[in-house]
This record gives C-alpha cells, structure tokens and sequence, in this order.
C-alpha cells in the first residue's frame, strides 16, 4: 500500500507520531489539525519523536528525518484529502468534536475510504454511526510512543467488515505493526486494565501510603514493568486519563471507574503530565 495516500486528522502527539511511521515507511501524509498552533509545533514533535526513536533503536535512521518529511503536507483545511485510501482519525477523546468532524469528512471522501478511530475509550460502534458506511470503519488503538510499540488494538464494531479489518491489518503490518484484533465495548482490552491501573495507583499516593516514586518502583522492580503507572499516566497526559476515566465510568456505571480525586485535582492545576512538564513528576 506505500505510495498511497494517508490523511492524519488530529496533530497532536498521537498523531504526529502516527504521521511519522506511516511517512517513514513511504506513505503520502496528510496532517490535518483546525489549531494553527498545532500545525507550527507538529514538526518539531516529529523531529522529537524521531530523535528518541532513534536512540532506542539505531535502525530507525535508516529513512532520514528529511526524506520523512517530504512527505507529509501540515494543513488546516481539507484539500487533497479524498485521495486518502486510509482516515486516521486522532481527535481528543470528545464525541462532538470526533462527530462533527466526521460530518465534514463524509462529504470529501471517496465512498471506499477505510476510517481507522485511534480512540482510547469510545465505543467504535458508536463513532461508526456518524459516518456514511460503517462497515468501512474499525478502531486502531496505537500505543504510545507510536515508534516503538509493534503492538496495536484493533477493535471491530459491529458492522465493520471481513475486508475492512484484512486491510487496515495489511496495512499496520506495512508498518511493522502487529495487529490484535478484538470485539468492541467501551475501553476495550488495554484501557479498561490499565486505567484502572492508573487511577488506583493515584489514589495510594492521594491516601499517603507510598510516593509516586515508591509506587512505580515498586511495579517495575516487583513485576519487571517498563514504566510505572504514574509515569504512564504523566506520558499519556492526566487529562487524557481522567476524560478516558469519565468515559468509562459513564459507559458501565461501574465505580470501580470512579476518578481519583487527586487526579482531578492535579488537571485542574494544569499538572498535565509531560505535556506541562509536571505531574506526578517534573520534566
């Protein structure tokens, strides 16, 4: 499928990662973000992303930054974006503002576009019934950073496609992705476990019973983890993760999804994460 066309909506990190592997491995580019400030800072996140891409993995280098971006085009509006054969939808986690764009991109794509949701929480069945041809649609929870994890979730709706899911499979694969690929409810497979993770891991630090540190050091020295659930959650930005919290706990009713509130409180401070340079801890 290389030398085909992706167009990329949402230009935040998730998507300027994405926008860099599918680039990488010779697809057109199509970053797409309504935020003229987004755009100006995307390539500088890719270059970032790429330099730490290439510290943890020295063959990364082997397609260079500048070749990279060649061929991605930054843009606000939607020129160009019915050559697309793949969406890749990277929208913040807000049903009105993923739905409204979806009513914009029905009326420029070719009736044969894949739409590929890289949503955390959201019932992919659910987004599907704002676009034209729901079984042209299905999930892609990439992993974050999107360069180095092979792994992908992928979620089929209901009505998604045989063809569809073969596809966007195919597809992933081109760019050394391996798909896993499940039923669709709400959070799934990967964020159903890990927020829960997350959020209980803040409210041991909220109780006073252990440190961040002492909490994240206890998961990777104990169960031989990467990162801990807090430096997870400071990566993945705490606002992401109370809305993600939000969603789930509106979807099932459950309080086991109820938010800490000491994460709640930290996003209200603007303690993002790394996006703000301090979370549970200071970047």
């Amino acid at each position: 499928m290389q030398n085909q066309t992706i167009a990329i909506i949402g230009a935040g990190v998730m998507g300027c990662a994405t926008a860099l592997e599918a680039s990488r491995h010779g697809y057109d580019v199509i970053l797409k973000d309504i935020s003229a400030a987004a755009l100006e800072k995307a390539p500088k996140i890719i270059k970032q992303e790429y330099r730490s891409a290439c510290l943890f993995n020295k063959e990364y280098s082997a397609v260079k930054l500048d070749t990279i971006l060649s061929r991605i085009t930054f843009q606000d509006d939607y020129s160009n974006i019915e050559d697309a054969e793949i969406v890749i939808e990277n929208i913040s986690e807000n049903l009105h503002e993923k739905t409204s764009e979806y009513k914009r991109l029905a009326e420029v794509c070719k009736k044969n576009t894949l739409f590929a949701l890289n949503t955390s929480c959201i019932s992919i069945t659910k987004l599907a019934s704002f676009l034209p041809d729901p079984t042209k649609v299905i999930g892609i929870h990439l992993m974050n950073p999107v360069p180095l994890k092979e792994m992908v979730e992928v979620v089929r709706g209901y009505h998604t496609s045989d063809q569809t899911k073969e596809e966007v499979v195919s597809f992933l694969k081109s760019m050394g992705k391996s798909a896993i690929v499940i039923g669709d409810l709400p959070g799934f497979v990967s964020n159903r476990l890990s927020h829960l993770f997350m959020n209980e891991a803040a409210f041991i630090v909220q109780d006073g019973i252990a440190t961040a540190e002492q909490v994240d050091n206890i998961i990777k020295q104990g169960f031989n983890h990467k990162m801990g659930p807090l430096e997870t959650a400071d990566l993945i930005g705490l606002d992401t993760v109370v809305h993600s919290l939000d969603v789930l706990y509106n979807s099932y009713h459950d309080p086991k999804y109820r938010c800490c509130p000491l994460l709640q409180k930290m996003v209200d401070a603007g303690q993002w994460g790394r996006k703000s340079r301090k979370g549970f801890y200071e970047y």
